[in-house]
């Protein structure tokens, strides 16, 4: 599947986990579908801000926040790299060959080189026998001559002797080295690799969008080309805010918390094809924090922050205001709806802050920060594939809010999935979070799902 072009449409074909086909909506005979009970709009008061400020931060639907964040991040300018290098990104080039491949009319498997008129009508029961006239091996520097009523043993990729028009296979043969009995008939062409067949002079072999992987690493190399320009992995540098934070490595005291959400963004951006930088823990001092946010806006293509807060006098975020424009708004999501974002600095780098409570933070770079990375990648698909799955348990959501659980999908004995939540979704528990393999979306105007109802799933699965 091609992953080049616009970022529009968000795609939820539900999608076969193990093969990738497309399914029909699930239906269960065992499990009975029972409708969610929906809100009306009109009636549902806007959810309570968490904020201490006079005036509370703006709402805001998931959508519009993303729409904001996919429309500002930028795609970086084509770079080149070496073949190798280049794996896992998107071909920015219309890489024509200068060559043909096949560069020589070649053995497509070992057999015995021949013309096709003197193996005609060959059976088991009345082969056609014909002399040997030496072999041909890869390698050779030029091809050799075949008169009629001869063949030539050659091997698969050698050069084809000028005069025969098909490979009889060795299998049909019975081998022989001084003269050969055929025992089956070819059609002429059969099993020769013809110049150009693959590839011919001019033509493009590697197409501008297409995903670099080994099959495209070995054309380029075919075509002579040991460079390629390509869509660059967007640098990402990944910090955290908090006065309670240490590193992995310090032994918290009583009120301390270690620092998981710059190792797990930094996984996170990395996965969705980011070149993610960890930077840590932000300093508590203005004049430093100034410097490292200064300096990591020179070295990023995207500036990610967990645990900034919407409260008055919160330094990180007096500091992101002076450096450009930054706000933070309430987005109807449960977890995590404080959501910060700005361009900042001379080059309106894109700064994305995200919530310092880990399955928020790593909730919220599902939803904002990995479309924005397969973004400026230059990816079609920016969003995971869902699935419909049966709840294998009564779902309850916040009024107005989307809310995203984390889940464990199955498939279903009679079809299609079912899904059970890991916890209800009011709990920051990093285990369950751990053995989770998707999430589960409910919208924002369902506050039930029945047991046996269906619901919207996000498979997790690492690079997809």
């Amino acid at each position: 599947m091609s992953e080049n072009g616009p970022h529009r449409g968000r795609d939820t074909t539900a999608l076969d986990l193990r093969s990738g086909a497309t399914l029909d909506p699930p239906t269960s005979p065992r499990l009975p579908v029972h409708a969610t009970a929906a809100i009306d709009r009109g009636a549902v008061p806007p959810p309570r801000s968490v904020a201490a400020e006079p005036e509370p931060p703006e709402l805001r639907t998931v959508e519009a926040h993303l729409d904001e964040i996919l429309a500002a991040v930028p795609q970086p300018e084509p770079i080149e790299l070496a073949v190798l290098d280049a794996q896992g990104l998107l071909c920015a080039e219309e890489v024509v060959s200068a060559r043909a491949l096949p560069a020589f009319d070649q053995a497509a498997l070992d057999g015995y080189a021949a013309r096709a008129e003197d193996v005609v009508g060959a059976t088991p029961d009345a082969p056609v026998e014909l002399a040997v006239v030496g072999e041909t091996v890869p390698g050779a520097a030029s091809p050799t001559a075949l008169a009629p009523g001869l063949a030539q043993k050659v091997a698969a990729g050698a050069m084809l002797p000028t005069g025969a028009d098909v490979v009889v296979p060795g299998v049909w043969t019975d081998g022989g080295t001084v003269r050969v009995a055929v025992h089956a008939g070819v059609e002429p062409g059969s099993y020769v690799r013809r110049t150009g067949d693959d590839v011919s002079p001019g033509t493009a072999a590697v197409h501008v969008g297409t995903p670099i992987g080994p099959a495209q690493i070995s054309l380029l190399a075919a075509v002579g080309r040991d460079r390629v320009q390509v869509r660059p992995r967007p640098r990402v540098a990944v910090l955290t805010a908090g006065p309670e934070l240490v590193d992995i490595t310090t032994q918290p005291s009583p009120g301390q918390v270690v620092d998981v959400n710059t190792y797990a963004l930094a996984a996170a951006a990395r996965d969705a094809g980011a070149a993610a930088y960890r930077w840590g823990i932000l300093p508590t001092e203005r004049r430093r924090l100034t410097e490292v946010l200064e300096s990591q806006l020179l070295r990023s293509d995207l500036v990610l922050i967990s645990g900034t807060w919407a409260t008055e006098g919160d330094l990180v975020q007096e500091v992101l205001a002076e450096l450009g424009p930054m706000r933070f708004r309430q987005v109807t999501m449960h977890p995590g709806p404080l959501q910060g974002f700005g361009r900042l600095g001379r080059d309106d780098v894109p700064v994305i802050c995200v919530p310092g409570e880990p399955v928020a933070a790593l909730v919220s770079f599902e939803v904002f920060v990995r479309p924005a990375i397969r973004s400026m990648l230059g990816k079609r698909q920016l969003f995971r594939r869902t699935v419909q799955a049966i709840s294998a348990e009564r779902l309850l959501s916040p009024l107005g809010y989307r809310q995203y659980l984390h889940g464990q999908v199955m498939r279903h004995p009679d079809g299609g999935y079912v899904v059970e939540p890991l916890g209800g979704g009011d709990e920051a528990l990093l285990a369950r979070m751990a053995r989770a393999n998707c999430l589960i979306v409910v919208d924002e105007d369902v506050t039930e799902v029945a047991e046996g109802g269906l619901v919207t799933v996000m498979p997790l699965l690492l690079g997809g």
